[in-house]
């Protein structure tokens, strides 16, 4: 993969403040079955930047060489079916390294950019029938990014859900049925000033964040000097930073690889769910999202056993999403739920969210 094209792009540690979007974006990598993210906040808080970035800080995925849909050499659930039965008849698979695949989604896109459709060039050319992949099929294994979803048609957010849940992606058209693998983490973003995303369909993210405008003086300015010294010199702003980028790298990897060992104890479980039911949370998604984004967190730390503040730490983003809204009432979310948390764990309840954050920091 050409060094040209990675350089171009901000680095993510370096990247100052939003730690609450990063360390979400960083948990879906870990374990995409997560669920994605929501990130809704302020116009111009590097919520654009920082998905790219990811996509630039994780390694380089092993691939079928050719395949339009990034198939795995050895995992049959990431295979296409046309790769699935030349390893079936014994072929031996060709592979390549590509770069994890990041993908926009335009608002203006049509279903068929989304998730494929038939190839005109060889139907008039050649006679035959073809299927020309999509967007879907691009992502599979990588990240999916859709700016301002809020804005996007329901329908084709009904698909990419669909998609991002089941890992599949089928389409049926004028005689053709292609079913792919459409693996991806689905990252959506927007301004809550531009209108909301209905609750069903904001319940199917596995977490949300807000990120808002840094307000500290200092902070802002540090963000501009950032900003500065990498367009001046983006080749010498990331060899500075190349040795974070790489432990963050190696981190991210080792998490994905404890995964599986990672144990989450049953009184702790019961407690995720006393307090998704006594926040009055519909279905279970809440539940399932908080047991992974709590082991996902572990096992970035390190630690093959699930603690209290694990589950702390994740619990806001993984529930605020999901709460029945009141017109009435003024309380945010989010403290809503790290207040029904303290009293479930039996913990002093903060003044303020930043105080939790504070505490949970030290």
């Amino acid at each position: 993969m050409s060094q040209s094209r990675k350089r171009r792009v901000f680095p993510f540690t370096a990247i100052v403040g939003q730690e609450e979007m990063k360390l979400a974006l960083l948990l879906n990598v870990i374990d995409p079955r997560i669920g994605g993210v929501m990130i809704m906040g302020d116009r111009g808080t590097g919520k654009s930047t920082t998905i790219r970035a990811l996509a630039d800080l994780l390694p380089e995925i092993e691939v079928v060489a050719g395949d339009p849909y990034n198939s795995s050499t050895s995992d049959p659930d990431l295979q296409s079916a046309e790769v699935r039965q030349r390893a079936e008849a014994g072929e031996t698979l060709l592979s390549e390294q590509r770069q994890v695949p990041m993908v926009d989604l335009p608002l203006g896109a049509t279903e068929d950019r989304l998730c494929g459709t038939i190839d005109i060039e060889k139907a008039l050319g050649e006679g035959v029938r073809a299927f020309e992949p999509g967007l879907l099929a691009k992502a599979n294994r990588g990240l999916l990014y859709v700016d301002e979803v809020n804005l996007l048609d329901d329908h084709l957010v009904d698909v990419l859900l669909d998609s991002a849940a089941s890992g599949w992606n089928t389409v049926e058209r004028e005689g053709i049925s292609v079913r792919h693998p459409a693996r991806f983490v689905l990252i959506g973003s927007g301004n809550p000033e531009e209108g909301e995303l209905r609750p069903q369909l904001l319940d199917r993210f596995g977490m949300s964040v807000e990120v808002r405008t840094v307000r500290e003086p200092e902070l802002r300015v540090q963000v501009v000097d950032q900003r500065t010294a990498f367009d001046a010199d983006p080749d010498g702003f990331n060899a500075s930073v190349q040795p974070v980028q790489d432990g963050l790298q190696e981190r991210v990897v080792e998490a994905q690889q404890r995964l599986a060992q990672v144990h989450l104890d049953d009184d702790l479980r019961l407690r995720i769910s006393a307090v998704c039911g006594t926040l009055d949370v519909d279905g279970l998604r809440g539940d399932i999202v908080t047991n992974r984004a709590a082991r996902a967190l572990a096992a970035f730390e390190g630690r093959n056993e699930v603690g209290e503040n694990d589950v702390a730490r994740v619990v806001a983003c993984c529930l605020r999403h999901r709460l029945r809204k009141d017109p009435l009432e003024t309380i945010d979310s989010g403290d809503r739920v790290v207040k029904v948390f303290c009293q479930v764990f039996e913990r002093p309840e903060p003044t303020d969210s930043s105080e939790f954050e504070l505490a949970l920091a030290v």
